[in-house]
């Protein structure tokens, strides 16, 4: 039986992204992202649902999200389902899945083009316009 695990969000982030190295010294950003989808329920009525989803990136590209993304910032992200099971501190086992980012892209803030934006610490330099692929590689 084949598998495949792939996926593919845009969304916000909802906190500023967590930047830690392991022991042997890569980089590892934890950061939240929120989904929205609206739709029109039955009684014509507009709905709305977040669906929050913690994401982790390594090397590169985690050091590159912690330099431009904060909170509230939009990004595409694609990556793969990950099972975390841990034991809490009140001794039950507890689990989730989180998304291990394996590629992103800045998306504009609202009032831009999004090449050429300035990352929220940038000190005036420009933040990168994707991480990972170069623009010529994206199929659409």
């Amino acid at each position: 039986m084949a598998n495949y695990n792939k996926v593919m969000l845009m969304g916000n982030l909802t906190r500023d992204p967590q930047l830690s190295y392991t022991p042997n010294q890569t980089a590892v950003v934890d950061f939240g992202l929120a989904v929205n989808r609206k739709w029109k329920g039955q009684d014509g009525s507009q709905r709305d649902e977040t669906c929050f989803v913690d994401c982790t990136a390594f090397g590169r590209q985690a050091e590159t999200i912690n330099k431009y993304l904060s909170k509230g910032r939009p990004v595409f992200v694609e990556g793969r389902l990950t099972f975390d099971s841990w034991t809490g501190q009140d001794g039950t086992k507890r689990n989730k899945l989180k998304v291990t980012v394996e590629n992103f892209q800045f998306l504009p803030d609202g009032g831009g083009s999004g090449r050429g934006q300035q990352g929220p610490d940038a000190g005036g330099s420009q933040a990168p316009p994707q991480g990972g692929e170069g623009e010529d590689d994206i199929p659409f």
